[in-house]
This record gives structure tokens, C-alpha cells and sequence, in this order.
């Protein structure tokens, strides 16, 4: 056996052998692999060991774990004319991986551009108390609208969430004076409805001390021992004609009794 026939059968041996590890594919088990032969889509296979024959077939990895996907700060123009900047997180992952190859071709710029301009679109319809009040229910009107559209793709939009609502300082500030003047608002409401309960407490008072004049006597004399609580004045506390008919009505009482 000459040196070319060893070379020969050497050169065979070794492309066989590379041809047999090339065959051969580990797939995680959070992978899959779509798998085309001669161009054309024939299966999905995975998770483990799989054989691909190469130059016939082909295959592509596609991972099926949730991705997080920061999605950039957008200028919003909110539907009472504030201009904010907006920044969100997007949670999706890959649910078909068939349709996630080819019916897209790349499914995570095409989610992410889908994103932002959802993002803008929600929002601008929304007024800003509404952007900082109501996050929750912002977030599920995006992932709702986010879901519905990459669903052709294969791929689930799991959550979004409303990372950060910036705005200008001069907004900030006119914010702010209007949360001092809701504030006084409240103050000044809550004090009108006391003053308004405390009269109706006095009425009430009133008209019981005027159907029973000994409570107005015996008042008379509580706020009397209250006054001469304090030692350091002298006070001069008038008695009424009133009181001394009441009195001489008890006395008269008394002695009937």
C-alpha cells in the first residue's frame, strides 16, 4: 500500500468521521431546534440528542426560557398634552417555535419595535394622573394589545411593566402646587363639616338645657367649679334672676316633699 492510498483512506476516514460528529446535536433542555431539509420546514425536534444530516438538513436553535427586554425611553405626549418620557420591561417567551423561525425573522427586534410603538400609542391616549395613578391597568391594556399581535409569531408577551414616568421640572413643580392646593381644599372641607356638627351638637344641647331648666342650673354650677379650679384670679360670676326662680322652685319642692 502506497503513501497516496494511506493519505486517501486517511483523508476518507477522517471526513467521515467529522461528517458523523457533525450529525450528531445536544439540545438543552430549555432549547429547540426547527429543522429544514432542503430548504423546506420539516419538524421540530429536541429537547436531547438529535441527528441532523448535514448539507440536507439544517437546523436552527431556538430558546423557549422568558426573556426580559428593557424597552427604551419613548417621548409620550399624553391626551392632556404633557409631554413625558416613558421606559418599560417587557417579559415574553418563545410558545411555537415553528412559527417563531418562520414567520418572522427575528422575533426579538420585531417584539421589541412592536413594544416601543405600543408603548407611545397607549399612553397618548391617557391623561397623566392617569399614567401615575393607574399603572396597573396601563400595563395589562399594553400586554393585552402586545399579546394579541405576537401571538402570530409564536410568541407569548407574559408582562409589561411601567418602569419609570419622567417629567419636566416645571411640571414637576405645578404638580406639586396642585397637590398643596387639594390639600387646602380638603383642610378647609373637613373644618366646614366640623363647625357644621358641632352646631348641630350645641342645637341639640340647647333645646334639652330649654325643656328641662334644672340642667341649665346644674351646667351653671359645673362651669362655675371649672372656673374656680384656677386660684390665681378672682372672679366676679354674675347669677341670673333665672337661677334664683329655679332655686326657690326646688326649695319649694323640697318642702312639699
Amino acid at each position: 500500500m502506497d503513501i497516496d492510498m494511506v493519505s486517501t483512506i486517511t483523508l476518507t476516514l477522517g471526513f467521515i468521521v467529522f461528517f458523523l460528529a457533525s450529525a450528531f446535536k445536544v439540545l438543552r433542555e430549555y432549547e429547540r431546534g426547527v429543522v429544514f431539509l432542503l430548504g423546506r420546514f420539516w419538524k421540530v425536534k429536541g429537547p436531547g440528542l438529535v441527528i441532523v444530516i448535514p448539507v440536507i438538513q439544517v437546523m436552527v436553535r431556538v430558546d423557549l426560557r422568558t426573556v426580559v427586554m428593557d424597552v427604551p425611553t419613548q417621548d409620550v405626549i399624553s391626551r392632556d398634552n404633557v409631554s413625558v418620557k416613558v421606559n418599560a420591561v417587557l417579559y415574553f417567551r418563545v410558545i411555537d417555535p415553528q412559527r417563531a423561525i418562520i414567520q418572522v425573522e427575528n422575533y426579538n427586534t420585531a417584539t421589541s419595535q412592536l413594544a416601543q410603538t405600543t408603548l407611545r400609542s397607549v399612553l397618548g391616549q391617557h391623561e397623566l394622573d392617569e399614567m401615575l395613578a393607574s399603572r396597573e391597568k396601563l400595563n395589562n391594556d399594553i400586554q393585552r394589545i402586545l399579546d394579541e399581535q405576537t401571538g402570530a409569531w409564536g410568541i407569548k408577551v407574559a408582562n409589561v411593566e411601567l418602569k419609570h414616568v419622567d417629567l419636566d421640572e416645571s411640571m414637576i413643580r405645578a404638580i406639586a402646587r396642585q397637590a398643596e392646593a387639594e390639600r387646602e381644599r380638603r383642610a378647609k372641607v373637613i373644618h366646614a363639616e366640623g363647625e357644621l356638627q358641632a352646631s348641630q351638637r350645641l342645637l341639640e344641647a340647647a333645646q334639652v338645657l330649654a325643656r328641662q331648666p334644672e340642667a341649665l342650673l346644674l351646667r351653671y354650677l359645673q362651669t362655675l367649679t371649672e372656673i374656680a379650679g384656677e386660684k390665681s384670679s378672682t372672679i366676679v360670676f354674675p347669677l341670673p334672676m333665672e337661677m334664683m326662680t329655679t332655686l326657690q322652685k326646688m326649695a319649694e319642692k323640697q318642702r312639699e316633699k
